[in-house]
């Protein structure tokens, strides 16, 4: 069901979604997951570069650059990150994608396309298009003024051109091949633009509105095929009835117990299925489209918090919690005590220590996908 700063966004998951209604009407989890991703990659690894696309669960800082409102350069965003920088992630410490390099071995942290400093070792092993706020439908991106899914496709066809200039277009073309690609959209598509504006609700009912997105996934992903993409994880999208500031802008009032708006929560586990069965059907010869199930995994946190040590899952560590997320959760918020006992870190994005059991999770996917 999206850098936070801004499951689907989860995803999941999703910065704008607060700004865009509302203009309309520390360390201690820092060193208990470093401590944790201290295994690596348990087989022979030949994927040497991730390449990921997509929203706020996945921007490392791309919006840092651009101009948008959907931005979180500053703190208290990253402060459980390395030296306490605020890098541009939505969160903070460390997203999925993080842990995924380091876990298989290529590097500690998957950087933003558009930093100008980037070396090219750092391309070459992988860098994020991603952009907090962003979705499969153009109109998601152009809410928030920050880069469609099919900028983000011109970036990569960018990317290759740049490591042709550096070493030659048939060693780019094998390290192309050998590459895993992620994709983290969808939620903002649901819970920023078709729920709350008017302009897709006009046209679309939201069973049309799931296969409108659909189809778009599809030109996507054939989009990353035909440039030499082997390697596919597309992400679904989390429970995004349980968001904290979704559960506050459809919640009876502040009196009110906290619960998920399990309406929204089943049009995610519809599109989940429908972008299931997509995979399948899209899988040729020498190619390997995966599904990531972020869905269950967040559900079972929210129903089982105790589980994995969370006081807190209906709202967020910064500010009150119910509203905050991007501009709103600043260096002039209170921020929570223990943020490792908080499920998100803002109203709408998950903390470090969510996303480290999140990518926990996806491991089997991850070994099964990509082992040779």
């Amino acid at each position: 069901m999206s850098s936070v700063c801004n499951f689907v966004q989860p995803v999941i998951l999703f910065l704008p979604i607060l700004l865009i209604i509302i203009s309309e009407s520390r360390a201690q989890a820092q060193t208990l997951t470093d401590n944790k991703i201290l295994q690596k990659w348990p087989f022979n690894n030949s994927v040497s570069v991730v390449l990921v696309f997509g929203d706020s669960t996945v921007d490392s800082g791309n919006n840092n650059y651009i101009s948008t409102i959907s931005k979180c350069d500053f703190s208290p965003y990253g402060m459980d990150f390395l030296n306490h920088i605020p890098t541009g992630r939505f969160s903070n410490g460390r997203l999925v994608t993080d842990y995924i390099v380091s876990y298989m071995g290529i590097k500690d942290f998957v950087p933003a396309y558009l930093d100008p400093s980037l070396s090219l070792d750092e391309l070459m092993t992988g860098v994020s298009f991603a952009s907090g706020g962003s979705g499969f439908d153009p109109l998601t991106a152009q809410l928030s003024g920050v880069i469609p899914l099919q900028k983000q496709l011109d970036y990569f066809k960018e990317y290759k051109r740049r490591l042709e200039n550096a070493i030659g277009k048939e060693k780019t073309n094998l390290l192309i091949s050998k590459a895993t690609f992620i994709i983290s959209a969808g939620t903002n598509d649901f819970v920023v633009n078709y729920f709350n504006t008017p302009f897709r609700r006009q046209n679309y009912k939201v069973s049309a509105y799931q296969q409108f997105l659909v189809q778009l996934v599809q030109q996507f992903v054939q989009g990353l095929m035909n440039e030499g993409a082997r390697t596919i994880g597309v992400v679904g999208v989390p429970p995004f009835g349980c968001l904290p500031v979704v559960i506050t802008l459809n919640s009876g009032g502040a009196l009110q117990p906290r619960q998920c708006v399990e309406s929204y929560s089943a049009v995610g586990r519809e599109y989940n299925l429908l972008l299931q069965h997509l995979l399948k059907t899209m899988q040729i010869h020498d190619t390997k489209l995966f599904y990531f199930d972020i869905y269950n995994p967040l559900n079972d946190m929210i129903r089982n918090p105790t589980k994995y040590g969370f006081t807190e899952v209906t709202t967020g560590c910064c500010g009150s919690g119910f509203i905050e997320a991007s501009i709103l959760c600043n260096p002039k918020s209170i921020v929570c005590n223990n943020p490792s006992q908080h499920m998100f870190w803002d109203s709408v994005h998950p903390s470090q220590v969510t996303y480290h059991s999140l990518f926990q999770s996806l491991r089997p996917t991850l070994d099964f996908a990509i082992k040779q």
